[in-house]
């Protein structure tokens, strides 16, 4: 082996030496054997009971902090005269019906368009009632 060292720092068959290889193999080995172990741990029905019971903790203990937090936020964002999330959420709703409405004009309008371009003899034309004589209309007696 020695002999086979050149004064470039390469072995006389072209690769480099590196001292450190053994230790970053001896590493991957490590790190693949963890990483099997755990996803066999982690895939079991025990984990998921487990998981799932420690979230339902977290979640009930820290739903009174969250409502302290939410109308903190709210207090503020109203003093900074923002808007808060409900306001928002109400706003894109109105929004959403006025986008409908206009979407049913659109329709209507197209409608009319259609009826207009058609052919007087296609459509059928109402003729317009016959107008009462003023003084009919005015009730005289």
């Amino acid at each position: 082996m020695a002999d086979e060292r050149a004064t470039n720092g390469k072995t006389t068959n072209g690769k480099d030496l590196d001292p450190m290889a053994a230790f970053r193999d001896m590493r991957d080995t490590y790190l693949d054997a963890w990483s099997k172990t755990m996803v066999d741990a982690v895939n079991t029905e025990a984990y998921a009971k487990a998981s799932g019971q420690m979230l339902d903790t977290y979640l009930s203990a820290s739903a009174p902090f969250r409502e302290i937090m939410e109308k903190t936020m709210l207090q503020a964002l109203q003093q900074l005269s923002m808007p808060s999330r409900a306001d928002v959420i109400s706003l894109a709703e109105r929004l959403t019906n006025v986008e409908m409405k206009l979407d049913d004009i659109d329709a209507k309008l197209d409608k009319l368009t259609e009826l207009r371009k058609q052919p007087a003899s296609a459509t059928r034309v109402r003729k317009p009632a016959a107008v009462a004589p003023a003084n009919k209309r005015r009730g005289k007696r």
